[in-house]
């Protein structure tokens, strides 16, 4: 089973993956938070610097969210000139003010107009594209009609997030409509949905046996270390999380890593056995000296998970 670590964003940027990459590994790809083109045709200077294959560990895939088939075959030929082989195409993001301009999740709403853009990128596109999909937009009993539009193209992988657009990441998956892909399809397959322990994602194997890839998101990033073979210390976690914090005060400064440092260690302190006051702490915290010494206090006093919480399963899929 190969494992790929999601897009998110503001989380998951190129000094989140190379440090990741660095520390702990385990990851076979890892999503670029989306690129969304416009058709001014012009890389940003923060784009720039995420699309360097300097700033990014060997295995990064650039992800697009687009609706207009020039400007993704544009990026997609910036991101062929730095070396990608491959590019992804978000048909998942399920935010409103994404699923209003009709883009990620809500290009499923008008299958007539996701195939005509599938139609232009496919005969144009100078790499592979891969896909991320939701089951559908309002409801699952949309999906037949979409899977037989992906089954008409070489589409190098899909990655299914079994949710409809309109459920965000509320509620259980639908297995069952994932199950559907997986006997109506001969695309490569990823499964992406509530794996957060070695447990989910073997039951995710067990059951479904065409799946290829398994995508984590938060799971991985409560602990960074879930599909590492290397023992969970207080020093490794300092380790990963100074180089962390210095990579970033060198992009953002003082003021943005702090803040970019709390919603991550909110997330990784699933890494430790729980306790609210510290949790608050760094919730609390405003100024970057106050965000490293909640951090400081987390890593130092709270006691680390056993490793074998990762490997029962949780009760985020049933």
């Amino acid at each position: 089973m190969r494992y790929y670590l999601a897009p998110m964003e503001g989380l998951t940027d190129s000094v989140y993956r190379m440090v990741h990459h660095k520390y702990f590994g385990g990851v076979e790809r890892y999503y670029t938070p989306f690129f969304s083109p416009t058709e001014v045709h012009k890389l940003t200077p923060r784009e720039l610097r995420e699309l360097d294959p300097a700033n990014n560990p060997p295995c990064v895939v650039p992800q697009l969210l687009c609706k207009n088939a020039d400007d993704f075959l544009w990026m997609s030929g910036q991101i062929a000139a730095r070396g990608y082989s491959e590019v992804n195409l978000n048909l998942g993001c399920p935010s409103g003010t994404v699923t209003a301009k009709k883009k990620g999740a809500g290009m499923l709403a008008d299958t007539d107009a996701l195939e005509s853009f599938l139609d232009r990128i496919f005969a144009a596109c100078p790499i592979d594209i891969s896909i991320k999909t939701r089951i559908g937009y309002q409801d699952a009993d949309e999906l037949p009609e979409i899977l037989t539009i992906y089954n008409k193209y070489p589409i190098k992988e899909l990655t299914v997030h079994a949710r409809t657009g309109k459920e965000m990441y509320r509620g259980v998956p639908h297995l069952d409509a994932y199950g559907y892909v997986c006997e109506n399809t001969d695309i490569p397959l990823c499964y992406n949905g509530n794996v957060v322990t070695r447990a989910d994602a073997a039951y995710i194997a067990e059951r479904f046996p065409d799946t290829q890839a398994i995508m984590l998101g938060r799971g991985l990033l409560s602990c960074p270390a879930l599909l590492s073979e290397k023992k969970i210390t207080r020093a490794l976690m300092m380790e990963f999380h100074r180089e962390l914090t210095d990579r970033y005060r060198v992009v953002l400064g003082d003021y943005a890593t702090a803040g970019r440092m709390k919603e991550i260690w909110l997330l990784m302190s699933g890494t430790f056995e729980q306790d609210k006051k510290y949790i608050r702490r760094l919730q609390q915290a405003k100024t970057y000296g106050e965000m490293e010494d909640a951090v400081t206090a987390m890593i130092c006093e709270l006691p680390i998970k056993a490793r074998e919480t990762y490997e029962k399963r949780s009760d985020t899929l049933y």
